[in-house]
């Protein structure tokens, strides 16, 4: 094959020769130039390029040399590196092979050990184990000695030592060890708190325990009531002493009271022994066949247990408490007391409650008797909130569902008898001045009272879910109540001036105020930050805008039922001002088409009276007015005046200024009606009428202008019109020029107008 390579370095060397012969011109080009004279200088470039040349080649031998000796030394230093590695990995090897051979003559050797440990271990947890037994049985021994000899006290502290040993046992799995212990301990607990029981008991029996009526003060202390203090003082504090014992083997642990409540406590062991006598009783008089053991009758054994809670009460105080307060127990005699005769109350209810669930009458009385125990529990005994009374059974899913259901059910029976009633639509307060304020008919005062009624049932309930669901209720309520007052309008709307119909309109206002008044009340704020939290659960979902008003405050859980009740009142008052209008303007027509232009002038008259054809329209307005004052409430017969004389303002304003042309006579009888008959027909009612009929009032003030102001009024709004749009400082504005006479509500275009209706002022 060909030698390419060659090739290619002979173009190499080629262009190498190639290029240096043209550095070499360059350079004779530039020391020698043109010039033939400067041929001079070729022997001194010789002579320097020479030297160069040889001070080049002595630096490329130097390198030369260097270089080997370099690469040589790089080499033997790598060989030395490579003989030391292998050194090490020989040296490796061999101490590997001798570890193994070391590790599997040792792995005998720690075989050996570990089966030995493993004997030692077992070995000591035997020798633990019995050494448990033993410790078992040397307390159960000392407490069998410590009874025998009648040392409670070392008999008390053996029973908490052998408790504390079943405690420590707890995570131990020696199952058989557990149950022998807890066995012994059940079997020494239980004779040694008979026999305190039985001592305690007997003490108890001295103090007249229990109190089954009211204790009498008659009754003279026992002559050694000394002794029996110290006794029961002794007994109860040996009783303490056994709680950790009793409560492990009952198995007890705090019990979780239902949501919204907090944790409680198990009984004290006195208080357990104390309740005995009175558990007895009840469950004798309120289980079985017993005629007291009635379902219809859930007050007996609730008031029975109020009844035993009052007799104990100053004897729990007196002699009970001022123990457990030296025994260092902190607790209160009385709410124990309490919390145990509940627990009565409790597994009683639970029992009969789901019986009751198909009986709406039986079950309504029982909610009755519960809530009515619940307030005089918490009031009269002063039980604290923080524990639970028997109100939680009723907020069982099923049971609280029954209870919702007929509470809306009865709402709306007595809601349909309300309405149906003879005298639904008038109130009973109508012939007391000061208590009828609001004229609230009887049917929507008694529905609120309802509705208020329903509010301290579930006051009290310890559920903020719950009291929610109730919520719920009522403004379902609210709205059921606002349609029926709607249907009930529709029919009277033909008549909408009679009795029944405002009856309806203060029925209105009336539940819209008190709703707005519950809207501020601390209750139902604080059901307002909790609906914020759950509401949605139970009144449907809440936008984000509504519930951040609900939880700003800045709109109450009524808002929307007090929109519905705003437009339902706006409606009728909307209604109640047209049947007037109507009957006003009818009665108005002649007066409107008075020939105004042609009536004698102020000076031709005596004295300026009413004009004839206005009598009819001022007896109509006068008679509504009072008609409508009796009817309606103060603050709805406010709305309806001022809404009357806003629409009369505008009706005589059309249809009677803007409509006829006056004269001088004209526009004195026409500021006569109004200033001394119209304005005073609702100075009854405000102290300036004339406000409400600004329309009527600043027309008169044009119309009753002289005839110089007239034309030079005329001359500046004429002058206005042709300068608009040009910025004048010089001419008055037409505006200051009105509000100078007194007019500010009429426009400029609406005066120009005016000032065309006087016919003396046409001629100029």
């Amino acid at each position: 094959m060909p030698n390419y390579d060659t090739g290619k370095q002979t173009h190499k060397d080629t262009d190498t020769h190639t290029i240096s012969h043209a550095n070499l011109f360059g350079l004779v080009q530039k020391e020698i130039g043109g010039d033939l004279k400067s041929l001079k200088k070729v022997s001194g470039l010789l002579e320097k390029l020479t030297l160069e040349n040889k001070q080049l080649e002595e630096q490329v031998l130097t390198v030369s040399s260097s270089v080997p000796l370099r690469v040589s030394a790089a080499l033997s230093t790598a060989e030395e590196s490579r003989v030391k590695l292998e050194s090490l990995l020989e040296k490796e090897r061999v101490l590997s092979n001798t570890l193994q051979q070391h590790l599997q003559g040792a792995q005998v050797w720690a075989d050996s050990i570990g089966q030995v440990l493993g004997q030692l271990d077992t070995l000591e947890r035997h020798m633990k184990y019995l050494q448990c037994l033993a410790r078992i049985e040397q307390l159960s021994d000392s407490i069998q000695q410590y009874l025998m000899t009648n040392s409670m006290w070392d008999a008390v502290g053996a029973i908490d030592r052998m408790a504390s040993l079943d405690m420590g046992l707890r995570e131990s799995g020696c199952s058989h060890l557990q149950a022998f212990l807890r066995e012994t301990l059940r079997f020494w607990h239980k004779i040694l708190k008979d026999k305190l029981a039985s001592d305690f008991e007997e003490v108890l029996t001295q103090f007249h325990w229990p109190f089954i009526s009211p204790p009498t003060q008659t009754l003279s202390p026992p002559a050694n009531a000394q002794e029996l203090n110290s006794q029961l003082e002794l007994l109860v504090s040996q009783l303490l002493s056994l709680q950790t014992s009793d409560d492990l083997i009952s198995e007890k642990k705090e019990i979780l009271s239902r949501p919204g409540q907090s944790q409680t406590p198990p009984l004290s062991l006195p208080i357990q022994i104390m309740l005995l006598p009175l558990s007895k009783r009840f469950r004798y008089h309120f289980t079985g066949n017993r005629q007291t053991n009635n379902l219809s009758k859930p007050e007996w054994y609730l008031t029975q247990v109020l009844i035993w809670m009052g007799n104990s009460s100053n004897f729990m105080d007196e002699k009970i408490q001022p123990t457990l307060d030296r025994a260092r127990a902190k607790v209160n005699a009385r709410v124990e007391l309490c919390r145990g005769l509940l627990t009565l109350a409790q597994e009683k209810l639970a029992h009969d409650t789901p019986r009751l669930l198909y009986d709406d009458a039986l079950f309504c009385h029982l909610v009755d008797e519960v809530l009515q125990f619940e307030k005089e529990l918490r009031s009269t005994h002063s039980y604290p909130r923080a524990y639970p009374g028997i109100l939680h059974i009723l907020l069982e899913e099923t049971v609280f569902q029954k209870w919702l259901s007929v509470e809306r059910k009865m709402a709306v029976e007595k809601v349909d008898t309300m309405l149906s009633a003879e005298g639904a639509w008038s109130s009973q307060y109508k012939d007391i001045t000061d208590m009828d304020e609001l004229k609230a008919p009887d049917c929507a005062e008694t529905f609120m009272t309802l509705l208020l009624v329903i509010t301290e049932r579930y006051r009290s309930l310890p559920c903020p879910r719950a009291q929610l669901s109730f919520l719920a209720l009522q403004k379902e309520l609210v709205d059921d109540f606002r349609i029926r007052l709607t249907q009930v309008m529709k029919e009277e709307s033909r008549q909408p001036l009679s009795p029944r119909y405002c009856a309806i309109l203060n029925a209105a206002n009336y539940i819209s105020t008190v709703l707005s008044d519950w809207g501020d009340n601390v209750f139902f704020l604080q059901l307002q930050q909790a609906a914020v939290s759950v509401g949605e659960e139970i009144l449907g979902p809440l936008g984000a805008t509504e519930t951040g008003r609900l939880a700003s405050l800045e709109e109450s859980l009524f808002e929307a039922l007090l929109a519905l009740l705003e437009r339902l009142r706006g409606d009728m008052l909307g209604r109640l001002l047209d049947a007037v209008m109507r009957d006003v303007k009818e009665k108005a027509q002649p007066y409107c088409k008075d020939r105004w232009i042609s009536l004698p002038s102020q000076s031709d008259q005596a004295t300026m009276s009413l004009s004839s054809s206005a009598c009819p329209m001022m007896l109509c307005l006068r008679d509504h007015l009072l008609q409508l004052q009796q009817m309606l409430c103060l603050p709805l017969f406010q709305m309806f005046w001022q809404g009357l004389a806003e629409r009369l303002d505008n009706f005589i304003y059309e249809d009677l200024i803007l409509y006829n042309h006056f004269n001088e006579g004209g526009v004195a009888q026409l500021q006569y009606d109004m200033t001394r008959n119209l304005f005073p027909l609702f100075r009854h009612y405000c102290k300036r009428p004339e406000n409400f009929f600004k329309h009527v009032k600043e027309a008169c003030i044009i119309l009753t202008l002289k005839v110089g102001p007239a034309l030079l009024l005329c001359d500046v709004l004429k002058q206005s019109e042709e300068d608009e749009g040009i910025l004048n400082h010089q001419q008055p504005s037409p505006e200051s020029a009105l509000n100078e006479l007194g007019v500010y509500k009429l426009a400029p275009s609406d005066v120009q107008i005016l000032l065309k209706l006087r016919s003396a002022w046409l001629k100029q």
